[in-house]
């Protein structure tokens, strides 16, 4: 055979699970979650062989996240997707890595006649809190935490100027513009030793989210951006900041366009540059600026 299988892995993705919590003063809170699992190790011969005797069915996957759903916290998401990669590798001898991924759609209580209402719910937003586990064999476990799907906007305070121009340069520069984008952004945790060390930082997990959330709109609303670049990385520095424990900071920020309309056609009505109020909101194409910021002591550059 003139050939090798240098990749493989396998799982079962779009898992939907659902999660009821009902407390002790008559209150419910619910999570619902699209899990995917993938595992790797000693598989190959499925590809190269035809012998199924080390694959772990995806069905069997399945049934592992609603058993496991069942029998451990589903939140903070980080936890799940740990204790859920890790029973991979403790339960299989022959798989070596398992990969948990996790969505966590929303759902926010409701308010009825001013009161917060015990088990009513409605989403408000396709923002998504998304984790992804790796546990190894004797490796560990490295989690990493994100946003997705935030959709934020400003009127006013953005700029963009002083960037290189040549002969395919026609963008003009600008001092006043809106800016519009759909937050991605994900923070990279220091390697956990094993499960134990990841349910020490389970106050951790939901506080870095709430905290990334925060920085991510508060920088946006309040600085008046030169660029997006800047802005995405006084975020992740500040994240830095915040959360000892994670060591680097992603964003990946699509720049929604809103373009002005000249309108002049039209007996001179005025709607461009100061007197802009009207605009065509474009789909596509649009910026893509992406960035990674790693902590200096890890030694990373670009």
């Amino acid at each position: 055979m003139s050939s090798t299988l240098s990749y493989a892995r396998y799982g079962k993705d779009n898992v939907r699970v659902y999660k009821v919590q009902r407390n002790e003063d008559g209150t419910q809170d619910v999570t619902e979650m699209t899990v995917c699992t993938l595992l790797e190790g000693d598989i190959a011969a499925s590809w190269t062989h035809s012998d199924n005797a080390n694959i772990v069915a995806t069905d069997t996957q399945k049934q592992t996240v609603y058993i496991t759903a069942k029998q451990h916290p589903v939140n903070p998401p980080e936890l799940f997707a740990s204790i859920l990669s890790q029973h991979y590798i403790d339960t299989y001898p022959h798989i070596t890595a398992a990969h948990v991924d996790v969505i966590v759609h929303r759902w926010t209580r409701m308010e009825v006649e001013g009161k917060p209402h015990p088990h009513s719910f409605f989403r408000d937003g396709a923002e998504t809190r998304v984790v992804g586990a790796v546990a190894r064999r004797d490796k560990g476990i490295d989690v990493k935490s994100g946003i997705k799907g935030l959709l934020v906007l400003k009127s006013t305070g953005s700029q963009f100027w002083g960037f290189h121009r040549d002969e395919y340069t026609q963008l003009p520069e600008t001092w006043d513009r809106i800016l519009s984008t759909e937050v991605e952004a994900a923070w990279n945790w220091k390697t956990f030793t094993g499960l134990e060390e990841v349910q020490k930082e389970v106050a951790g997990f939901d506080q870095a989210w709430k905290d990334a959330r925060t920085i991510t709109m508060e920088t946006f609303a309040k600085e008046n951006s030169p660029s997006v670049q800047n802005t995405m990385y006084l975020m992740s520095d500040q994240i830095l900041a915040k959360v000892p424990r994670v060591e680097s900071v992603e964003y990946s920020l699509p720049n929604k366009h809103y373009f002005e309309i000249d309108l002049s056609w039209h007996k001179g009505l005025k709607n461009t540059g100061k007197d802009a109020e009207v605009y065509a909101p474009q789909s596509d194409p649009n910026g893509l600026i992406q960035c990674t910021v790693t902590r200096q002591s890890s030694g990373a550059k670009l």
